[in-house]
């Protein structure tokens, strides 16, 4: 597959079930936890009211995607049965899958994804990159945007001493070999957006060679960047608490954007969202 330029890719639209997103300027993808083990703290578990108020009070920040994850995939994490990770997502879709958002859900399980379809998802975000037959399938069945993301491994094991002989060369092949299975599978290009996965089998290391490489990735197709509160944060400024990172992690979504990233995944939409109008204005 000849890799597309940014020009080729005009124009910059990602095709994602009811929505034809612009990607002329940066979006907002705000995180909902529906997980009582969320590495950030704000996960609500089996809380229906107090996830549809979190994800009212992003769009009302200016959140233009809501991602919503039922499956705690932070290191170290244990997996969850498809039956309980559903159980935390279905009341949330039906209620949000009437909203005038796009609605993505961030599973790894093809039996999930395929239920979230036929509530009405509009985008699919996996963190193990539609590895499977099965997920290949059920993305291609779908009108759904697709969130391809790399990962290394395992949620369990993923940060174990990860080791790659060049980590750029070998995410980008990663993701432009799941991308080719998805195109033969029936997959338009214009569903697909790539995340090199930052801190999922990632040293500090590698997470700054693949963040100073966004250039090579953008100009193949459209990146979503995710750092929010990630340890890297941690690592770079030295706060412990999830929380305090917020500041580091707003200037990682500008800089990312800098960077030609069209989407940014974050906890902390208000900041995320004024910070990007200010740079914008500034610009």
């Amino acid at each position: 597959m000849k890799p597309k330029t940014v020009d080729s890719l005009q124009p910059r639209v990602w095709r994602a079930g009811r929505f034809r997103l612009s990607l002329h300027e940066p979006l907002v993808m705000a995180i909902v936890n529906l997980t009582p083990d969320s590495f950030s703290g704000d996960g609500v578990d089996a809380d229906v009211t107090a996830a549809l108020k979190q994800a009212e009070a992003a769009v009302e920040a200016g959140a233009a995607v809501l991602d919503f994850g039922a499956e705690s995939t932070r290191p170290g994490a244990q997996p969850v049965p498809a039956e309980v990770e559903w159980q935390r997502l279905e009341p949330v879709l039906r209620a949000v899958t009437k909203w005038p958002v796009a609605i993505s859900v961030d599973t790894r399980k093809p039996e999930v994804m395929a239920r979230a379809v036929e509530l009405g998802a509009d985008i699919l975000n996996d963190v193990s990159g539609f590895r499977t037959a099965d997920a290949v399938r059920v993305a291609a069945q779908s009108g759904c945007g697709l969130c391809v993301m790399h990962m290394k491994g395992e949620p369990q094991t993923m940060q174990a001493a990860p080791h790659y002989d060049d980590v750029v060369g070998e995410v980008y092949a990663f993701l432009n070999a799941q991308t080719r299975a998805l195109e033969a599978a029936g997959v338009a290009p214009a569903r697909i957006v790539w995340d090199p996965g930052f801190g999922f089998g990632k040293t500090l290391e590698h997470n700054v060679a693949l963040f100073r490489a966004l250039p090579r990735f953008v100009a193949s197709y459209p990146v979503l960047v995710g750092v929010s509160r990630k340890r890297m944060i941690q690592a770079i400024t030295g706060r412990d608490e999830p929380k305090a990172r917020v500041f580091g992690s707003v200037a990682a979504a500008l800089k990312a954007v800098a960077l030609g990233a069209s989407i940014v995944r974050v906890h902390d939409v208000a900041a995320t969202v004024d910070a990007l109008r200010v740079w914008r204005a500034l610009a």
